[in-house]
């Protein structure tokens, strides 16, 4: 007789391997055994299962579309011919307000467009480099069978264009990439993309997909200083990254750019990480996943809050929005959200759900500019450009970067915390010395002040993620905030406090 708590042990291992998202691997039989039993139904058998013959019917010309948008699901039975024609361009950008980047890319956006084709279809493959381009390119998709994915057939000097052919054996989400030495400058340059094998059946119906891609850039100059910026080769190398964003900018996915859905809608993101080197945690705050294709493999994963996605992997993210506002999509790896630029917004409309969650829609302090970007920062940045940068402009742009440096101690009408964080408005110890005032922000202060007549003993860090331009133009807005003296402060006051305050600041609190 088996005893009942072994019975129980043997039961729940039992349910456990039934139930287990990863595949298992057929069992070697002894000599003369009976055959294994067949391979369950929902067991793809990976690239052996994927060849359904020859296309079938004419050739279909690929749908490729520039993120966050996806290509319909192809609604065939039968695999096909599917021809993709794809260009390289060499394009400057905005990677940042008022900070301009060369991207490579495959069709002039970061990420390159979404090539959406069905298992076992026939691809025939078209890269073209454009006659402007400056460096060769070529292609190597993490969906190709054969060596180098594509890359050694599809080498391209700029004015050519060359052509392979592959069948998309195994189904699932992937990346492509350049792959030209330096194999690592050409991804961290924006030359990636991704690609969306379908299963036969195709994949179960939702109200929206959309299409997102983390990487990580390397800029001679430091996050958010202005004006055009040159790859790092150094950093990228050290993987110091400048910047981590979605789809290749830090307005890509916020303010107008922002995902849409409706209360009761189903969502499904593809989402890639390009990288060249970080390793991405993807997380929507105020949302838990339904379901993680884990790795953008067969199987998922269900109720998942933060999923890991690998450079030059992806995952395939689905699950359904109950609650209007504004959902903030990050890289958990926290600082890359708010002090490198990976971050997103899906903005979801409908009734409320007072039932499911009471709260405001969105906490506009701690997002700040990044919340909707309004242009000021790039006006400011071309009028300084041109010699003519305005009081007005600097307190346009002022205003923007307040809201997210500085109104969570001092708040937004500049009349600080009692007894926590001293008044900006009125201050009697910000209008008395400009200088001091400056080295505020720039250096930190530690220890009691005296505003107004009140003293405030806290803890003011150094802001050394704020370049001389974005002090210069703060400390403009609160000057000409809140009945203060007016004053206004340029960039090269700064730089030059700077200068000769260097032995003042912390060690790492430096540019």
């Amino acid at each position: 007789m088996i005893h009942r708590s072994a019975f129980f042990a043997v039961t729940a291992l039992a349910a456990v391997a039934c139930n287990s998202p990863v595949a298992q691997a057929p069992t070697a039989q002894p000599a003369g055994a009976a055959p294994a039993a067949k391979a369950a139904e929902t067991d793809t058998g990976g690239s052996a299962k994927g060849d359904f013959g020859p296309p079938v019917g004419a050739p279909v010309e690929a749908q490729l579309t520039t993120a966050p948008e996806v290509p319909a699901a192809t609604g065939r039975k039968q695999p096909a011919k599917v021809v993709v024609d794809l260009e390289v361009r060499e394009v400057v950008l905005p990677i940042s307000e008022g900070v301009q980047y060369t991207f490579w890319t495959f069709g002039g956006h970061v990420p390159g467009r979404f090539i959406r084709v069905r298992q076992g279809d026939t691809v025939e493959f078209h890269l073209k480099n454009h006659p402007d381009n400056k460096m060769p390119h070529n292609i190597d998709l993490h969906a190709v069978t054969g060596p180098g994915g594509g890359a050694a057939s599809s080498f391209t000097a700029p004015g050519h264009a060359s052509q392979f052919t592959f069948k998309a054996l195994n189904r699932g989400l992937y990346v492509y990439h350049c792959a030209t030495a330096p194999v690592g400058m050409h991804i961290a340059n924006g030359m990636y993309g991704l690609i969306l094998v379908e299963p036969p059946e195709g994949l179960p119906p939702v109200d929206h997909e959309y299409y997102v891609m983390q990487g990580d850039f390397y800029t001679v100059g430091k996050y958010r200083e202005k004006g055009p910026q040159g790859f790092d080769m150094q950093k990228a190398i050290e993987e110091n990254a400048t910047y981590v964003l979605f789809n290749g900018s830090e307005a890509s996915l916020v303010g107008d750019n922002a995902l849409k859905a409706k209360v009761g809608e189903t969502v499904r993101l593809f989402v890639g990480n390009g990288g060249p080197n970080l390793v991405s945690s993807f997380h929507v705050i105020g949302e838990v996943f339904d379901r993680v294709y884990t790795e953008a493999g067969t199987r998922y994963q269900e109720n998942v809050q933060t999923t890991v996605i690998p450079s030059g992997g992806a995952a395939i993210v689905e699950f359904k929005v109950e609650v209007p506002g504004t959902y903030v999509m990050v890289d958990h790896s926290i600082f890359r959200a708010f002090n490198k630029g990976a971050l997103g917004m899906l903005k979801v409309e409908g009734e409320a759900r007072k039932d499911l969650y009471s709260g405001k829609e969105i906490d506009s302090v701690y997002l700040a500019d990044k919340a909707s970007p309004s242009g000021v920062v790039q006006q400011a940045t071309a009028e300084s450009a041109q010699g003519t940068l305005s009081k007005s402009a600097q307190i346009a742009a002022g205003q923007a970067l307040f809201q997210g440096t500085c109104s969570a101690c001092h708040q937004a009408d500049g009349k600080g915390l009692p007894n926590v964080f001293p008044p900006l408005a009125g201050s009697d110890f910000l209008n008395a010395d400009k200088a001091r005032a400056i080295g505020m922000p720039l250096n930190g202060r530690t220890g009691p002040i005296t505003v107004n007549g009140q003293t405030y003993n806290s803890v003011m860090p150094p802001m050394s993620q704020l370049n001389d331009d974005e002090i210069a133009n703060i400390m403009t807005y609160v000057y000409n905030s809140w009945g203060n003296s007016g004053k206004q402060v340029s960039a090269a006051e700064v730089k030059a406090l700077r200068a000769s305050t260097q032995a003042e600041r912390p060690q790492g609190a430096a540019h």
